[in-house]
C-alpha cells in the first residue's frame, strides 16, 4: 500500500542543530528552510550548512525548501544541493507558472514539489501540477496567500484550498498537504483545523514544531469506526464486485470501495 506523509516539519536552515534534533522528531518529512525562516545576512550560511548535512543519506526523508525563484538566492541553493545523497526532495516557493518547474527539473534530478503562494499560483494550479514529471505534489503557502488576496477570514481560503487539491487531483499527484498553523501553543485549533481540511481533501499538514506532530498524525489517520466501516465495504466487495446494498441500507459502489480502500491504507500505513 502507499504511504504517503503525514507531517511535514519545517526547521531553519541556519540552525543545524535544531535540524538535528527535526531529524528524530518522528515526522515523516523533514523540511530544512532556506526561505522566509532565514534572514537574508544567514542564506549563505543556512546553504552550506544545509549541504554538509546533506553530503550523505539522513534518518529521515529530507526535502530543502530553497529560495524563490525569481529571487537573488535561488540559483545558487540549486547548485549547492544539487545530487547530494541525503536530499530527497525540493520544495519550490512562490511558484506562478509552469516553465519555473520545467527550468529546475532539467537542472536537478530530484522529486519537486511546488507552492503555490498568491492568485496567480491558484489561477495556473493544474498547468503546474502537470508541468513536468519530477514534480511530485502541490501544496498552498496560507501565509503569503492571505496577503495576496486580502484575506482576513479563514473561510475566504476555502477556494484556493479546493482549487489545490482538484488540480492536485485531476494531474494525478497525491493529495496536498495543508499549509502549516502558525500557533504552536494552539493545539486545540491545530485539531479543529486539521479536521476541517480533512474534510476538504487535504492529507497531512505542514508542521513548525515537534508538539504539532501528534495532533496532526492523530486528526488525518481513520477513527475505529472508519477503519470499521472500511473493512465492512472491502469485505464485502470481495464477496461481489457489481454495486450492492449492505445489511445496513448504505449502498456501495467502485468509488465507495476505492475510498474504502484509501481509509484502510492510511490506517496500516507502517
Amino acid at each position: 500500500m502507499t504511504r504517503y506523509p503525514l507531517t511535514w516539519l519545517y526547521v531553519p536552515g541556519d540552525r543545524p542543530h535544531v535540524v538535528a534534533k527535526a531529524l528524530a522528531a518522528g515526522a515523516d518529512v523533514v523540511v530544512i528552510d532556506l526561505e522566509d525562516a532565514v534572514a537574508p545576512d544567514r542564506k549563505e550560511y543556512a546553504r552550506t550548512a544545509t549541504a554538509e548535512l546533506l553530503t550523505e543519506p539522513r534518518p529521515a526523508p529530507v526535502h530543502v525548501r530553497v529560495n524563490a525563484l525569481d529571487g537573488p538566492w535561488a540559483a545558487a541553493d540549486l547548485t549547492a544541493l544539487a545530487g547530494l545523497p541525503g536530499l530527497c526532495g525540493l520544495r519550490l516557493p512562490k511558484v506562478t507558472a509552469p516553465d519555473q518547474v520545467r527550468q529546475v527539473a532539467v537542472a536537478t534530478p530530484v522529486p519537486l514539489y511546488a507552492l503555490l503562494e498568491s492568485a496567480l499560483g491558484i489561477e495556473h494550479a493544474y498547468a503546474i501540477a502537470t508541468a513536468h514529471p519530477a514534480l511530485r505534489g502541490i501544496s498552498l503557502g496560507e501565509a503569503d496567500l492571505r496577503a495576496d488576496l486580502g484575506v482576513r477570514a479563514d473561510a475566504g481560503l476555502d477556494w484556493p484550498r479546493s482549487r489545490v487539491i482538484g488540480a492536485a487531483r485531476a494531474a494525478g499527484l497525491a493529495p496536498p498537504p495543508q499549509s502549516v498553523h502558525p500557533d504552536i501553543r494552539d493545539l486545540d485549533g491545530l485539531a479543529a483545523s486539521c479536521a476541517h481540511g480533512r474534510a476538504l481533501g487535504f492529507l497531512g499538514r505542514a508542521a513548525i514544531h515537534p508538539r504539532q506532530l501528534p495532533v496532526i498524525e492523530r486528526a488525518y489517520l481513520p477513527t475505529p469506526a472508519e477503519i470499521e466501516h472500511a473493512e465492512t465495504i472491502t469485505k464485502a466487495a470481495a464477496a461481489d464486485q457489481g454495486a450492492q446494498a449492505l445489511p445496513d441500507g448504505r449502498f456501495i459502489d467502485a468509488a465507495v470501495v476505492a475510498l474504502a480502500r484509501r481509509t484502510l491504507s492510511l490506517a496500516y500505513r507502517t
